[in-house]
């Protein structure tokens, strides 16, 4: 019996070991080429490629905005009306439907004529409109002058500029935090403060181009002469004769007054003849 239990024993030992034997080193074989693979991808993905979220925008490529036509139009026009309030109204009620407005106003009224001066500033898609509106029902049209100017070149160049000195005013205030000493402090400033003064100009200058590009300015005249119209043109001659007579006479008037307000010399002149005699008197008595 024991004699039969011993090769059972030492046929399943056999059996166990090589089945570990084999199994055991393929397995450990695919670990060790696997788990490096692995470790080396996730590397590469994580440390030397960063991800979009990872790279800094400065290394992102800057669009630049195209800058589109800038055109400045300007307008003159000067209208003869019969009543200058009610060409008012007409005035305002077209303002109103091209939300345009009057920036300045200027009436005269003098014995031959009266003329009510606007300044207009309109949007630059309604500046067209608001010159047929005036042209059209409010009155006779004795003068129009209409100007464009393009400004885009002026407007680039100074967009650039103004770019060009936000850089270099960054890279003054970079150096003033690692400024060493008092000196180049005080330099780095003056030089700062200059650029400063550059750039508020220059905005200055860009926000002026654009208000004028947006916003149109119209310079209209309202003219109303002082004549007979054709209701005055019916009085007689009569009346006609009567008015000159008047007028006449009050030219009379004036006239006499003007030669009163010379009495004091009036007083002199008797005085001065009287002297010039008696000099002369006496020098023929020499």
């Amino acid at each position: 019996m024991k004699n039969l239990i011993l090769p059972l024993l030492l046929i399943i030992c056999i059996h166990c070991s090589k089945s570990d034997g084999v199994a055991s080193p393929r397995a450990s074989a695919d670990l060790v080429e696997v788990l490096p693979d692995d470790k080396t991808a996730n590397f590469s993905k994580n440390e030397l490629v960063p991800s979009p979220q990872e790279e800094p925008r400065e290394n992102t490529p800057k669009k630049i905005d195209t800058i589109s036509k800038k055109i400045i139009k300007n307008g003159e026009m000067r209208i003869q009306v019969s009543d200058i309030k009610k060409s008012l109204d007409q005035v305002n009620e077209a303002l109103k439907k091209n939300n345009a407005y009057i920036q300045t106003e200027d009436f005269q009224n003098s014995d031959e004529d009266e003329n009510l001066s606007l300044t207009i500033r309109v949007p630059h898609k309604n500046f067209d409109a608001l010159i047929n509106s005036f042209s059209n029902g409010i009155g006779s049209v004795l003068s129009k002058n209409i100007s464009s100017e393009d400004v885009t070149e002026e407007y680039t160049d100074v967009s650039i500029k103004l770019a060009n000195k936000k850089i270099y005013l960054e890279k003054y205030r970079d150096l003033l935090r690692r400024a060493s000493n008092t000196k180049d402090m005080l330099e780095i400033q003056e030089k700062i403060r200059g650029l400063e003064d550059e750039i508020d100009v220059a905005e200055g200058k860009l926000r002026f181009i654009d208000d004028r590009v947006n916003y149109s300015t119209l310079n209209l005249s309202l003219y109303k002469e002082k004549i007979r119209s054709s209701a005055t043109s019916k009085i007689g001659f009569g009346s006609r004769f009567g008015d000159s007579i008047t007028q006449g006479w009050n030219s009379f008037i004036s006239f006499i007054l003007g030669l009163i307000s010379f009495w004091p010399f009036f007083l002199a002149i008797p005085l001065i003849v009287f002297l010039w005699r008696k000099w002369k008197g006496r020098k023929k008595q020499k």
